[in-house]
């Protein structure tokens, strides 16, 4: 008996397009809501639900299309490659905020961060913060945050498409070994 076998490529630009244009709109609306500097746990958890849910949908539908079957190194093309799509579209939109929109984004994040260490260590002379402002400075230029942020979502993918693909991974009997 034959299968027709599934290609990733597909569900990877798919279900990356959809992933990337879902982050740019939850993007935007921590824009909007004015919540970008300092989202949160909320947002934190409802960005990794998004990736965890669009990621699993795909390798679900990859495996549907494939008779059903799924190895984990599919699982792994499919999910890191829908990573990898939303990441760069997600860096994109960055780059424009970054850039273009609130081209002084990296200064006010900061200031927030500034006032986070006060808050946690009221006792830091203004040294001590000037210093540890030096040093994150040297970290936060935006081709640094995007490159960051990208490698975030990538190991993300992979451990997602890793963990969705174990327990969804299903041998086909009919593939040589």
């Amino acid at each position: 008996m034959e299968n027709q076998k599934a290609t990733a490529k597909k569900f990877v630009l798919n279900y990356g397009l959809i992933l990337g244009i879902i982050s740019v709109i939850f993007g935007v609306v921590m824009y909007v809501t004015n919540v970008y500097l300092n989202p949160g746990i909320l947002y934190t958890i409802i960005g990794f639900l998004i990736l965890i849910t669009i990621i699993t949908l795909a390798i679900k539908a990859f495996k549907t299309e494939n008779g059903n079957y799924l190895s984990l190194s599919e699982a792994l093309k499919v999910g890191i490659g829908v990573a990898v799509i939303g990441g760069i579209i997600a860096a994109i939109w960055s780059f424009v905020l970054m850039n273009y929109i609130e081209p002084n984004y990296m200064n006010q994040m900061m200031e927030v961060q500034r006032e986070k260490m006060i808050e946690m260590q009221p006792d830091m002379t203004e040294a001590q913060l000037d210093d540890a402002a030096e040093m994150a400075s040297k970290f936060s230029s935006p081709l640094i945050s995007i490159a960051i942020s990208l490698i975030g979502s990538l190991f993300f993918g992979l451990v997602i498409s890793l963990i969705a693909g174990l327990i969804m991974k299903n041998k086909n009997p009919y593939d040589e070994a």
